[in-house]
């Protein structure tokens, strides 16, 4: 069984649409065409073009049961701001979403969002994004289980069944979950955390290479517990 996953976009959309090309050739070469393609979620903020990736995913999840798209916490912080701004002004209570390490300002910008300066900001924010967007954002779901892997932004908090695990662990969690090296029974594929590179720590895989500072959009093809980064010029193995 092969399945496809790409981590972190943060609205990168012309190297999201590279790494849909690589996992498009892929499907050619190995002849894997009824796979899944599961994005680990992080649409948005930082990068110039998040209203591009969200109208991009929103309409091949509607049109392909094979695109599963998950909710990061970016994802989830923009929906926030949408829909609830005075109960989410901050970030667990440290960042403003619009302070220039979140890179909400660039996800509105996208959207070409009038008013930055006075009180009508939140009202035209809701106004502009589009409704298909926002209904999009909204549905994300937090995890996805297939072959022998959970899919998940974040991680997960180890020892609790999958089932019990707050939300916001499962987009939000780091130290607690990264330096735990016990099976957790399923591969655990995750973004959430910058690294240079795709790792593969057995029990987890981290996909986000930091396409949010400036790194590529990785995508993978990933085989039992075998992972493939997806190049131009074909597969190489992870780990």
């Amino acid at each position: 069984m092969t399945l496809y996953a790409i981590g972190d976009i943060h609205g990168q959309y012309d190297k999201l649409r590279r790494a849909h090309d690589r996992v498009a050739a892929d499907r050619a070469r190995e002849g894997t065409e009824d796979a899944e393609l599961v994005h680990i979620g992080d649409l948005v903020d930082r990068g110039p073009d998040s209203a591009g990736v969200i109208g991009l995913l929103a309409g091949l999840a509607a049109d392909d049961p094979r695109v599963i798209v998950l909710r990061g916490n970016h994802d989830h912080m923009f929906h926030e701001f949408l829909t609830e701004p005075a109960e989410a002004p901050t970030v667990r209570g440290r960042f403003h979403y619009l302070s220039k390490n979140i890179g909400g300002r660039e996800t509105l910008a996208s959207y070409r969002v009038p008013g930055w300066r006075d009180e009508s900001l939140f009202r035209n924010a809701r106004q502009t994004v589009p409704e298909d967007h926002r209904a999009f954002l909204a549905a994300l779901p937090y995890t996805h289980r297939a072959g022998e892997c959970l899919f998940v932004h974040a991680g997960i908090r180890p020892g609790i069944a999958l089932e019990d695990q707050d939300p916001m662990d499962l987009i939000w969690i780091r130290d607690e979950f990264l330096w735990d090296t016990a099976d957790h029974g399923p591969l655990v594929v995750h973004g959430h955390t910058p690294a240079e590179r795709v790792e593969h720590w057995g029990n987890r895989l981290n996909l986000d290479t930091g396409a949010g500072y400036g790194g590529p959009v990785s995508a993978v093809a990933i085989e039992g517990r075998r992972v493939f980064l997806l190049t131009d010029t074909g597969r190489e193995p992870i780990g």
